[in-house]
């Protein structure tokens, strides 16, 4: 679990994968653990007596309600465990007298699984989703290799001078929003990004800037850091490789990051950009959540002329 601060002086508090996974590696590992030492405590009455006069030393020191309580419940388990050690006793012995029927019973239940994994390879043991859905990695890889998607209609020139654009977007409306002056391969997992964002999020974006100029990039690193860091030639605006991206709700822009809903977008808008290999710039120091790139070396600070 772990704590993000979000523009509007609030704080984000969420489960990260990571957390998730640790989490459930933990609760896994706990099972086992108890699963284990219940059957310790079935199998070896000894270990079993020991377990119990040390369960009851401690307890003497507690109240005498709870002891009653402890008392019961741990009488109720021991029965449990005597029943299970009668239990095993007679499957033991059944075993022992029946063991060519069991060896039978047990060639029948693997022998269909090992011919099966024999003709079939391992992908038997893979629990391929694809009856259901494509993995993550396997529809994008799909999505990239396919078809070349198409840039969507442009939206009128109006909807980028709005207030809320302006506030964030300084003169998004002399931006460029050519889809084809981007660079072919950034431009194609860009498209694919917005069309996961719609298919799986229900998302519908808009790109509010592409390319921009030298001069352009000297424009807006002269407003401050406050817009960017990067002055001409030092962004992959200038190569086609960097686009700042919005949402479209009931046909107007949502841009502004003290909205929830748009900063949601952001959220899964930076997963999904990630998993097709753009850099996002939610993880940046200056915040850009709208913004990713396609990064390649050696391409910063050459001209484009």
């Amino acid at each position: 679990m772990a704590c993000r601060w979000q523009p509007g002086g609030k704080f984000h508090l969420y489960i990260d994968q990571r957390a998730e996974s640790g989490l459930v590696v933990a609760t896994i590992a706990a099972y086992f653990f108890l699963v284990a030492f219940a059957a310790v405590l079935v199998a070896f009455p000894a270990y079993r007596s020991r377990v119990t006069a040390l369960f009851w030393g401690v307890l003497d020191a507690g109240a005498v309600p709870t002891q009653r309580f402890a008392r019961g419940a741990w009488d109720a388990l021991l029965a449990s465990g005597r029943a299970l050690s009668l239990a095993r006793r007679r499957v033991v012995a059944f075993v022992a007298g029946n063991r060519l029927l069991v060896s039978l019973t047990g060639v029948a239940f693997v022998l269909p699984t090992l011919i099966a994994w024999w003709f079939g390879g391992l992908s038997l043991f893979s629990f391929s989703d694809a009856d259901q859905q494509f993995s993550v990695g396997r529809q994008i890889a799909l999505l990239l290799e396919g078809e070349q998607l198409v840039p969507p209609a442009p939206l009128p020139p109006e909807a980028f001078t709005t207030r809320e654009v302006e506030m964030v977007r300084p003169d998004a409306a002399h931006a460029s929003r050519d889809w084809l002056r981007l660079d072919e391969e950034f431009r194609q997992r860009l498209l694919v990004a917005f069309k996961l964002m719609k298919e799986r999020h229900g998302y519908e974006m808009v790109l509010i800037e592409g390319y921009r100029s030298p001069e352009r990039q000297a424009q807006l690193a002269a407003q401050g850091s406050h817009v960017t860091h990067a002055g001409a030639y030092r962004s992959y605006h200038q190569y086609g490789l960097a686009a700042d991206s919005a949402f479209l709700k009931d046909g107007r822009i949502v841009i502004s990051e003290r909205d929830p809903w748009a900063m949601r977008g952001y959220a899964l808008y930076g997963e999904v950009a990630e998993q097709l290999g753009l850099t996002w710039g939610g993880r940046w120091k200056l915040l850009d959540y709208g913004h990713v790139e396609l990064r390649r070396a050696g391409v910063l600070g050459r001209t484009t002329e």
